[in-house]
């Protein structure tokens, strides 16, 4: 089989789209007939995602074999509606590792290992494999930074050298920004031609140059670009600004970027299936009613700027939620301080929790550590008692029980002891097999990670959810619990992310004070899902795990979906 790959650099700045761009471009392939796998590559020297600040580099992502990786393996997995493995992401850190892990086995013979050719290979190696395990006919490839930054060189060489060794089936595409100094003046390229020949420099020229911008790029200034970069008008496409990523496909069809790509690579298209991606577009064109979504957190204040990417997942998921029942999704952004009395004054903090009845639902995600803890309790306390539909996630769901345990079971002072080691009631507690771990420090990469089944009790909101979702439960229905004393109706598997779990001592007092342990792991020791019955509360359901990251657009989470439902169904009510 001859393989092709697309790879996909970004130039003048960071955050201009490559991964969506990227994640686009697999998708009107794989609608062309081919297939297609996606690969990241990410400039940091962390061997993966994991051990990196949510503040600075967005959130973290987790892949079903446990791999923490940059963000945009979701968007490759969203728009390819396919599950990818560790095999599909690489760091700086984890080639040069693996690059010293081969020398020190004798892997080189006794050669003198060098920068170049050596790590260059073994990125190219690595590519190569992903697209032979995945069966890939077309590998699109992100390389992650901006083109000139010393980071991204030795990436840069790995195209030089694999399309001097395939000249027809390797691909260069520059995702490029074009500036608006203001709204009367024009689109600059100059930068994007610095770009250009910045990427000359490391003997590499682009097929293609997606115009980055605020508006669509008009012919004078592909003229340009073309003109100045030695490239073909045909080969400037217009990447404007768009309301949604998921229009993006459709932009790129239109502008034939597919066929443009399909001619580059001398193979032809197969078919076309891309009405799926177009019903989906119109069903997000034409929503009949918005919920508004309060997420509390506390990664997204950067000074002065909000950082929406630090739960890019949970965003998506909603969104794919409401579009499934043609519902726009408004979100914002609430920080936990505004409810923690040790940053806030009692006073401001009721007053700032009364604002909270003008949602619809309250989505309180992952995250660790203690700062803003005291607020989210806070929040969700108010959720619970003014019947406000309530998702927590990971962290959110702990927390969910700490303040059950609390203020329904009346536990002073319960607490996670992530927060307070000497809490007297550590309803949270670290996992057992975690706690030698932390005493060695051994800290990147050793969380519960990755997919892990969980059986679900029949008649319960989460029952009701994924019995009709094969993509999570079909392949699982039927097996039991070793530790329950009832047969369990459906399994189901899910991705997760965690030191720390509800303690096993408390799961009897916390049913027996009225909360549902709905989801449980197969021993029967890890609470997977907690909930309250919908006599108590319209919607009030916690995950251990992270139920945003396995949502796809055409494919939405069942647990999203139940409670963007109920979100719709409150604000139908105060209407």
């Amino acid at each position: 089989m001859i393989r092709k790959y697309i790879f996909v650099a970004g130039g003048v700045m960071s955050g201009v789209g490559k991964g969506v761009a990227a994640s686009s471009i697999a998708r009107i392939l794989k609608d062309s007939g081919y297939h297609v796998t996606a690969f990241k590559i990410d400039p940091y020297v962390n061997v993966d995602a994991g051990t990196m600040n949510p503040t600075e580099h967005g959130e973290v992502f987790v892949l079903n074999d446990g791999t923490e990786c940059d963000q945009d393996m979701g968007n490759y997995e969203r728009f390819l509606e396919e599950d990818l493995s560790g095999g599909n992401y690489m760091t700086t850190g984890s080639v040069y590792l693996s690059v010293i892990q081969k020398e020190r086995n004798l892997g080189y013979e006794g050669k003198c290992v060098e920068v170049v050719p050596h790590v260059p290979l073994a990125v190219i190696e690595k590519i190569q494999k992903a697209l032979h395990r995945t069966h890939a006919d077309i590998g699109v490839i992100e390389i992650g930074g901006t083109i000139g930054e010393y980071q991204n060189i030795v990436f840069l060489e790995a195209v030089r050298m694999l399309q001097q060794q395939h000249p027809n089936d390797v691909t260069l595409v520059l995702v490029s920004y074009l500036p608006l100094l203001n709204k009367d003046n024009e689109l600059k390229t100059k930068p994007t031609q610095y770009a250009v020949r910045t990427l000359n420099s490391a003997g590499l020229q682009p097929d293609f140059i997606l115009a980055r911008s605020a508006h669509p790029i008009d012919l004078k200034r592909k003229q340009k670009i073309a003109f100045n970069c030695n490239m073909s008008e045909e080969s400037i496409v217009a990447a404007p600004d768009v309301g949604s990523i998921y229009d993006i496909p459709l932009n790129f069809k239109r502008a034939h970027l597919d066929t443009l790509l399909l001619r580059k690579l001398h193979i032809r298209r197969r078919t076309d299936t891309s009405d799926a991606w177009k019903q989906f577009i119109s069903r997000t064109a034409h929503t009949t009613s918005t919920v508004r979504i309060g997420i509390v957190g506390k990664y997204f204040s950067s000074g002065a700027f909000m950082l929406a990417d630090s739960y890019l997942s949970v965003i998506e998921a909603l969104r794919h939620a409401g579009f499934a029942q043609r519902s726009a999704v408004a979100f914002d952004w609430i920080d936990a301080g505004a409810f923690d009395p040790s940053e806030t004054s009692r006073a401001d903090v009721s007053k700032n929790l009364e604002r909270l009845r003008g949602y619809d639902g309250i989505v309180v995600p992952g995250g660790f550590g203690a700062r803003g803890i005291e607020g989210k309790i806070e929040a969700i306390a108010y959720a619970r008692r003014e019947g406000i539909p309530f998702l927590g996630l990971c962290y959110g769901m702990q927390l969910a029980v700490v303040e059950y345990a609390r203020h329904v079971i009346g536990l002073a002072g319960a607490h996670t002891v992530e927060v307070d080691a000497h809490t007297p009631y550590p309803v949270v507690d670290v996992m057992p097999d975690q706690k030698e771990l932390i005493a060695r420090n051994r800290l990147g990469g050793t969380m519960r990670l990755g997919a892990f089944p969980a059986c679900i009790q029949k008649g319960t909101i989460a029952y009701h959810a994924y019995v009709h979702a094969p993509r999570f439960a079909q392949a699982a229905r039927g097996k039991k619990s070793s530790m329950s004393s009832h047969a369990q109706d459906l399994v189901i598997s899910e991705r997760h992310r965690h030191r720390y779990e509800i303690n096993p001592d408390y799961h009897q007092a916390l049913r027996d004070a009225g909360l549902i342990i709905s989801g449980i792991s197969p021993s029967g020791k890890l609470a997977e899902i907690i909930e309250l019955p919908p006599s108590v509360h319209p919607f009030f359901v916690g995950t251990q795990f992270h139920p945003e990251l396995r949502s796809w657009p055409l494919d939405p989470h069942p647990l999203f979906k139940k409670f963007i439902a109920a979100a719709h169904a409150r604000r139908q009510l105060s209407a």
